[in-house]
């Protein structure tokens, strides 16, 4: 009876509308509850889109003025629709990759591991690499009998893979672990000497007889990581492909990706001319490569003002490790590893050189920082470039992650207009052993602090840091609204004095998104005139209880007034 009624509303709409009056639209979508993220005009019924663009908002019967025999409706009956949403920090070459090797993102236990490897093995030839990525000590429900600085030993590993090096990277992305087989061939044994392991921003974990155990937390890994073959042009094809289809299956409309190459581009732009984007891009060079930047510092952004697809004007610099690999840079020790502060993995003055032949030449630098020190050491570097170009408007420098802060930097973030592009579900992962690392104070304090960022006057970009973490926007949402695990824990959530309001976590994961590449005029919000980025849910995450948000699904996905993903109910 109900799609009887919408039927017959349709028609009446077709026979009512008037060509004199109104411009008809391609595609309208009516009956849904929008968000629109306008503050004028936060909820609507409908909306009408025109070559791409949105042509008008309002209750499902305004839009019979747009509609003729030639537009498209879809009755959203009754389903939830926001602005399209937008990934503000991830990696988007590693959600293919992750795909096409071993995805250890969900294994529990060390055992669960070893047993993956070992059916890799089984279906590989003797001296082929086996790659992972995911795995996470901290979060497997049981450890190791043997541990090493908080790290599990290869004696396993080595059992199951004589033949076969093996390489497989933290879910954090900032340690990784080898076998017996990859260490020789990248000449690390037994280790001696005054500080034995150390290497210039990382370390090669070592047991009690200075024999590697197979861990090496950040550049430390790049040993053994400059061994892995290269890639290839058809499989990095195919992991891009892989990517486009996970962020529109996940309601993701624009990305933007947190430090790529020159090769990374050319395939994007590839990707672009063949009509293969099914996302909009924005892309962050990677500041590891300083020939890289010098060629584009020469030529300037390319930025997209026609197609709004595919845009290069910002940089990516890796200034400290992550707290899961005790990397993270700290201004006091870390609480269980008495006299270690982390890693800076970028020397700060690269930061402040960077930062200086960025602003002229018209990018965006975009730091990331865990640790309190590395916030402040950032800060203070953007700092001391921004008064060297005090005619400089409008830079929207970042910082990347902006996890754990001391309390005399959380307000510079709103006082220096630097945005703090966060991930609300490392909150949900991370937070149960993050307090082994801090300590209570320093949680309390400053980290993953949301609402005192805010209160600063800074712009909150949110994000998954997918492979870090699944690129599904939900859990993500939902940890910013409740502070808990994704398993409920604890009752009313984590500090939850710095929970987000729906609003909020939704304009963090919008407009604010938008904000955070200089596009908020052109879309992450639904208005006349923005670009038709719609993403629907089955479910009103704005208004159902906390403990269901998480059984919500993406429906649909709509880019430029395309439907690029669409769930069969």
């Amino acid at each position: 009876m109900k799609q009887l009624y919408f039927y017959l509303l349709s028609c009446l709409l077709l026979i009512s509308c008037s060509s004199d009056k109104s411009e008809p639209a391609d595609l309208v979508f009516l009956n849904g509850s929008i968000y629109t993220v306008d503050e004028s005009n936060p909820q609507v019924e409908a909306v009408a889109v025109k070559d791409g663009m949105i042509l008008a908002v309002g209750s499902s019967e305004e839009m019979g003025d747009y509609i003729s025999d030639q537009t498209q409706v879809v009755d959203l009956l009754g389903k939830t629709m926001t602005p399209g949403l937008i990934e503000s920090h991830a990696h988007l070459m590693g959600i293919g990759y992750n795909k096409l090797e071993l995805d250890l993102m969900y294994v529990k236990t060390y055992d669960e591991l070893v047993e993956k490897v070992a059916e890799a093995v089984a279906k590989a030839k003797p001296g082929d690499w086996i790659t992972g990525r995911g795995w996470h000590q901290d979060k497997w429900i049981e450890k190791p009998e043997k541990m090493v600085k908080g790290f599990q030993t290869n004696d396993q590993l080595n059992e199951v893979s004589p033949n076969n090096p093996v390489f497989l990277r933290h879910a954090s992305g900032h340690a990784t672990f080898a076998n017996d087989k990859a260490l020789e061939m990248a000449g690390i044994t037994n280790l001696t000497g005054e500080r034995p392991g150390e290497v210039e921003g990382g370390e090669i974990i070592l047991d009690e007889l200075g024999n590697p155990t197979g861990v090496l937390t950040e550049r430390a890994s790049g040993l053994v990581q400059r061994l892995v073959p290269q890639e290839t042009p058809e499989r990095a094809a195919q992991a891009l492909t892989l990517a486009l289809q996970e962020l529109a299956e996940k309601g993701i409309t624009s990305f933007h990706d947190a430090g790529s190459g020159q090769e990374t581009i050319d395939l994007l732009l590839k990707f672009k001319k063949e009509g293969k984007l099914t996302s909009r891009h924005y892309m962050m060079l990677a500041g590891s490569n300083p020939e890289l930047l010098e060629n584009w510092y020469k030529k300037g952004p390319m930025i997209d003002s026609v197609d709004h697809l595919f845009t290069v004007r910002s940089i990516k610099l890796f200034c400290d490790g992550a707290l899961g690999s005790r990397g993270a840079w700290l201004l006091e020790e870390y609480s269980d590893r008495p006299g270690h502060f982390g890693h800076e993995t970028l020397p700060m003055e690269v930061v402040g050189q960077v930062s200086e032949k960025a602003i002229p030449a018209g990018f965006q630098v975009c730091s990331h920082a865990i640790g309190d020190r590395a916030n402040r050491e950032v800060l203070d570097q953007y700092e001391t470039a921004f008064s060297k170009f005090p005619d400089a408007k409008d830079l929207r420098f970042r910082i990347e992650h902006a996890q754990h802060i001391d309390l005399e930097d959380i307000p510079r973030f709103g006082e220096m207009g630097v945005i703090a592009a966060m991930q609300a579900i490392h909150l949900s992962s991370d937070r149960p052993w993050a307090i082994d690392r801090l300590g209570e104070k320093r949680i309390v304090d400053g980290a993953y602090v949301w609402q005192k960022l805010m209160q600063s006057g800074a712009v909150v970009a949110n994000g998954t840091d997918a492979p870090v973490e699944p690129v599904d926007p939900i859990p993500s949402f939902f940890a910013s609204v409740s502070r808990q695990t994704l398993e409920g824990t604890p009752d009313g959530g984590y500090e939850a004095s710095q929970k987000m309001t729906r609003m909020e976590a939704l304009k963090s994961y919008t407009l604010d998104g938008a904000y955070a590449e200089f596009e908020e005029n052109y879309k992450g919000s639904i208005e006349v005139g923005k670009a038709a980025d719609f993403t629907v849910f089955d479910k009103n995450i704005m208004e159902i209880p906390e403990s269901e948000i998480l059984e919500s699904k993406v429906m649909m996905t709509v880019v430029g007034g395309k439907i690029v993903f669409q769930k069969s109910e």
